[in-house]
């Protein structure tokens, strides 16, 4: 079956991993990452206690791993509903296996990337001041806009992952007695009427048309942040479209590396094929080439401005203490990627997987380089500081990826990471096309 239209007609492989008792490897798994979401919680307490001083933060770098983690997983989320809702919107067939693996890393890096911001706070409670904005906020601040445009999209994320989950569940609910009661709840009702599927399906049109804008909103709105502000290599308009685009690379790159774990533990290959990873790295192949090109630009622009001011990071990173970073970004983001992409005889899932990992190290890295280098070069005469992230910084980021790598391994076991349904219909409409051709025809033999 080579097709990526020819998906069994059994369930059973999707199914089981929720029925059947759990082995060795989940719990040893679960036992990993919640050890190291425990050492991060230690580490974030130790924070707390003793202050920010714990961290290589310092004056003039006020920012540091912390805000470069919010932007990096931020977008990594853009892997889910912005994706997904474009291959919806196009009627690409193959993306029906695809689209809850992507919607579930949506939800899941929206929960973990804003942490980040409340963490680098150091006092935790003046995130509180934000929730009454309308009496404490100001409008005018970039920081305001990010707070409602991550606040609707992770709404509206958690409303487009849920809604094409509900027939799933429900069949759960219907077929199955462990967990009927947590599935009767989800369900909400569903018995597949028309009726209801007719409602299903609008909803479902509705919120694909508006989570596209949506998704571009929070990412142009988390570049404003930077390009609001006067410092250098930062005000800059290209930020938006720039940072959109970055985040669809790394947010793509992480669901390839989603597919391919879910299709080795899962046993999934029958559904996950490789023409899913070849069709994803096409796109990847696209977005590492724009990446290139917003770079390059950026670069250029900057250069041949000659201000002093941005000079003095642009240097810093082409031949300052930022260089072996800045080379290190251009060979993971886009020399490894374009090796294993452009010939199609290295686009197999391996090779895809490997550019991928690559990718989502160099985008870390593109983020920090934004972040820090500009901060170390102010505008204002303080004197030029150095960061050297510590021990907690790097134990508060390790406790993020590995929540965010739990919170996906749970959804997993209590839902099917592809859709049922949507394969269901997507046989039972085959075969009255079949039957529709043979009756023409007068043909029986379908």
């Amino acid at each position: 079956m080579s097709h990526y239209n020819d998906f069994p007609n059994d369930d059973t492989a999707l199914i089981n991993p929720l029925m059947k008792k759990s082995g060795r490897w989940y719990y040893f798994t679960i036992a990993c990452l919640s050890a190291i979401v425990a050492w991060g919680l230690f580490s974030w307490g130790y924070q707390i206690r003793n202050g920010l001083g714990v961290t290589g933060m310092n004056s003039p770098i006020f920012w540091g791993i912390y805000i470069a983690n919010f932007v990096f997983f931020i977008g990594i989320s853009h892997a889910g509903t912005l994706i997904s809702a474009i291959l919806r919107v196009t009627q690409a067939e193959w993306r029906k296996p695809v689209t809850r693996c992507a919607e579930a890393i949506t939800v899941f890096a929206l929960m973990v990337g804003p942490i980040n911001v409340i963490i680098d706070l150091g006092r935790v409670d003046r995130a509180l001041n934000i929730i009454p904005f309308f009496k404490y906020g100001r409008f005018e601040s970039p920081l305001l806009w990010d707070v409602c445009c991550i606040t609707i999209y992770l709404l509206s994320s958690v409303t487009f992952l849920y809604l094409p989950l509900i027939p799933d569940i429900a069949m759960l609910r219907d077929k199955y007695t462990k967990r009927r009661w947590f599935y009767r709840i989800l369900s909400l009702g569903w018995t597949g009427s028309p009726r209801q599927k007719k409602v299903l399906e609008k909803l479902m049109a509705i919120g694909t048309i508006l989570i596209i804008p949506i998704a571009v909103s929070v990412h142009t709105v988390v570049s404003w942040v930077f390009a609001m502000t006067v410092q250098p290599m930062w005000h800059s308009t290209i930020f938006g479209p720039y940072f959109v685009v970055g985040a669809i690379f790394s947010g793509i790159a992480s669901l390839i590396i989603a597919m391919a774990i879910l299709r080795k533990t899962l046993h999934l290959e029958e559904y996950l094929k490789p023409i899913h990873f070849n069709y994803l790295g096409l796109l990847l192949l696209t977005m590492c080439l724009l990446w290139f090109y917003f770079t390059f630009a950026e670069y250029l622009t900057t250069f041949y401005g000659a201000e002093p001011e941005h000079m003095a990071v642009f240097y810093s990173k082409l031949g300052g203490e930022y260089t072996y970073y800045f080379i290190f970004m251009i060979v993971t983001c886009f020399v490894i990627p374009f090796i294993f992409l452009a010939p199609a005889r290295l686009r197999t899932i391996t090779g895809t997987v490997i550019a991928s990992i690559a990718i989502n190290i160099g985008m870390w890295l593109e983020r920090f380089l934004i972040v820090v280098p500009t901060l170390s070069r102010p505008r204002l005469p303080y004197e030029h500081g150095i960061y050297h992230p510590t021990w907690v910084e790097f134990s508060i980021f390790a406790g993020e990826v590995a929540t965010l790598c739990l919170l996906y391994v749970f959804f997993a076991k209590l839902f099917p990471i592809i859709s049922i349904w949507e394969l269901r219909e997507k046989h039972e409409d085959e075969e009255a096309t079949i039957k529709e051709k043979a009756v023409t025809t007068g043909s029986y033999e379908y």
